[in-house]
């Protein structure tokens, strides 16, 4: 199949499931959509559509996941969205959208994960998120996002996955993250992070991968990342850190992937972690 989506579509009032993914789609996404009042699920992944996410889909109050990502859509995230209150999956990565996430995804109490990766997104992340209570996972890598990361995110009991990699993220790592139970994966790297590592993370006793390199952050590595039990992946490369790498370090029994290189730390690492450095970190000792 492919060609553009008819607008006829919209007559289809009965509709609740529409998937027309991997189908070489090219043109914009019609407006019409919004007339599905039925629709719970929007899957139009992996196409060629163009131009902008129409507003009108914020009339879709069944809907429950909306799938756009791998297309070329451009233009800002419709405000609108943040109507969907039934909406609990969100998928728009891989497009080149702009200008700021909407403020207005606070409302969406029932989201469970918001995928907004690889985009051309811009601005500060929207303290309103961390009003998403069911939220799972909040992925929005690879975008050009500035400011501070809210310390509001910390609320995000249900967050099992974090990835702010790659923007232009300034400020301190917020205390707040280590407040959330059930976090499995921070990723943080590539960003522009001062200060120095919260100890409090080493109150997130479910983290396998902990991964804050290119970074500018200071001070000592916590020795409460010893109490990461589960953890199986450490990278603090190219930051400033200094001081010696805790011993407590090397009571972690998953660690596979140290990496400490580029940094100012003195002396070598506890004999039990030998292994898990990476190559570069290796040779520094």
């Amino acid at each position: 199949m492919s060609g553009e989506i008819p607008g006829e579509l919209g007559s289809l009032s009965r509709l609740e499931w529409l998937d027309l993914s991997s189908n070489r789609l090219r043109g914009r996404v019609p407006a019409e959509l919004g007339d599905l009042v039925n629709l719970e699920v929007l899957e139009l992944e992996h196409n060629q559509l163009v131009w902008k996410i129409p507003g009108e889909l914020g009339n879709l109050s069944s809907l429950v996941s909306l799938n756009l990502r791998g297309n070329r859509l451009s233009g800002e995230i419709p405000a609108e969205l943040g109507s969907l209150l039934s909406l609990q999956n969100l998928e728009l990565p891989y497009n080149r959208l702009s200008g700021q996430i909407p403020g207005d995804l606070g409302n969406l109490s029932n989201l469970r994960t918001i995928f907004l990766h690889d985009n051309h997104l811009s601005g500060e992340i929207p303290s309103e998120l961390g009003l998403l209570y069911r939220l799972g996972r909040l992925e929005l890598a690879r975008n050009r996002l500035d400011g501070e990361i809210p310390a509001e995110l910390g609320s995000l009991s249900s967050l099992t996955y974090l990835s702010l990699s790659s923007n232009r993220l300034s400020g301190e790592i917020p205390a707040t993250l280590g407040s959330l139970p059930g976090l499995w994966g921070l990723v943080l790297q590539d960003n522009q992070l001062s200060g120095g590592i919260p100890a409090e993370l080493g109150n997130l006793t479910n983290l396998k991968w902990l991964l804050l390199s290119n970074n500018r952050l200071s001070g000592e590595i916590p020795g409460e990342l010893g109490n990461l039990l589960k953890l199986e992946w450490l990278s603090l490369i190219n930051n400033e850190l200094s001081g010696r790498i805790p011993a407590e370090l090397g009571n972690l029994p998953n660690l596979e992937t140290l990496g400490v290189s580029g940094n100012q730390l003195s002396g070598c690492p506890p004999e039990s972690l030998r292994d898990a450095l990476d190559d570069a970190s290796r040779n520094d000792c």
